[in-house]
């Protein structure tokens, strides 16, 4: 009678628990999604009123500085800048919603077809970026926090402050001069060699796996020959940024009463850092490598442009100096979405590694 109690007690217990964590999970997600939706919107709003803020006609961009003023109008009629503002942004929202990004006065064709074709590049370059950064920046910052003090965290912290004053372009030049021109270490400007261009069929976009699809391998390794130099640029701006936020995250943790234990206890040292110090740290990490990530691939800008990269940094450049807002507003409003997506990954990643978060 005991058992068949407890049974009868424990099954709605165990119900009303299982209730309870899906009534949590639909809580949660509605909220993730009421957030994103609100944070889209207002990406929206901040690119519609940069376009209408800045001192740039779209319609000048158009027909041109000599064009007489009837046509002037009628176009700007066409492109529905004589409406009221609440009425072009609830029509720019829906214009975005469906996909309507609007056509680039510099290719003539649709920006989010122009969109598709140049962000997998700097997708590519910036992925391996990310990649080299954390690679080296974990261990260097991890390494200059265990010994602080030495020459070798002053040697660490030389080269953190080196990534955050060294500007881009100079960087970028010094390795095209020393790298491709005298040592011909690697590929120069472009994302292949021209006579290699355009012979693997797009499937992706990212050059490196279309190639591998294609089972192109000359293409494959010409084009990781290119892509070694600008990836390796943006990779020590992201390498200066992460190790030094993991020292930071690491001298804490070292000074914690917990590490001290450890240590007298007699546990090694290289467990001491990296299982009970480092442990703790990944958290932060994933922030910290999610904006540095997010911010490769917004600031790619110089390095594309030097490197004639044909990603989304070298086509607002283009868009900028033709006073195509259309292709402008469409690159910064993907910019701002790829911050948004890489926040909340990180925001699900730290839910997944810190149990308390949940």
């Amino acid at each position: 009678m005991a058992d068949d109690s407890t049974t009868t007690v424990a099954g709605p217990a165990r119900r009303r628990g299982a209730t309870g964590s899906a009534h949590r999970w639909v809580v949660t997600t509605v909220g993730f999604l009421v957030t994103l939706a609100v944070t889209f919107i207002g990406l929206l709003a901040i690119t519609f009123f940069i376009g209408r803020i800045v001192p740039i006609d779209p319609v000048l961009a158009v027909v041109g500085d000599r064009a007489p003023t009837a046509v002037y109008e009628r176009v700007r009629v066409e492109m529905g800048l004589d409406r009221p503002l609440t009425t072009q942004f609830v029509s720019y929202v829906g214009d975005v919603l469906t996909g309507n990004f609007g056509t680039s006065v510099s290719t003539g064709r649709p920006v989010l077809e122009d969109l598709a074709r140049v962000f997998p590049a700097t997708l590519e370059m910036a992925t391996l970026g990310i990649i080299i950064g954390v690679l080296l920046g974990v261990p260097l910052g991890v390494i200059a926090a265990s010994r602080r003090g030495s020459w070798l965290d002053q040697a660490i912290r030389v080269v953190g402050l080196l990534g955050y004053s060294v500007p881009a372009f100079w960087l970028g030049l010094v390795g095209l001069a020393v790298f491709y021109a005298r040592l011909n270490w690697v590929g120069g400007p472009g994302r292949v060699e021209i006579f290699l261009d355009g012979i693997v069929p797009p499937v992706t976009g990212l050059l490196l796996i279309d190639s591998i699809i294609a089972g192109d391998w000359e293409v494959f390794g010409n084009a990781v020959w290119h892509l070694i130099l600008p990836a390796s640029c943006l990779g020590f701006f992201a390498l200066a940024y992460i190790a030094r936020m993991t020292r930071s995250f690491m001298l804490d943790q070292l000074s914690q009463e917990y590490v001290t234990t450890a240590r007298v206890k007699g546990v090694p040292e290289r467990l001491v850092i990296w299982r009970h110090a480092f442990r703790p740290i990944r958290v932060p990490l994933i922030t910290v490598i999610g904006l540095s990530y997010a911010g490769l691939l917004e600031g790619s800008v110089m390095i594309e442009t030097i490197f004639s990269w044909p990603g989304i940094g070298n086509y607002l450049t283009v868009a900028l100096l033709n006073a195509d807002m259309s292709a402008v507003l469409g690159s910064t409003l993907v910019v701002g979405a790829v911050f948004i997506g890489i926040n909340k990954i990180s925001d699900v990643l730290y839910r997944v590694l810190d149990p308390r978060a949940r």
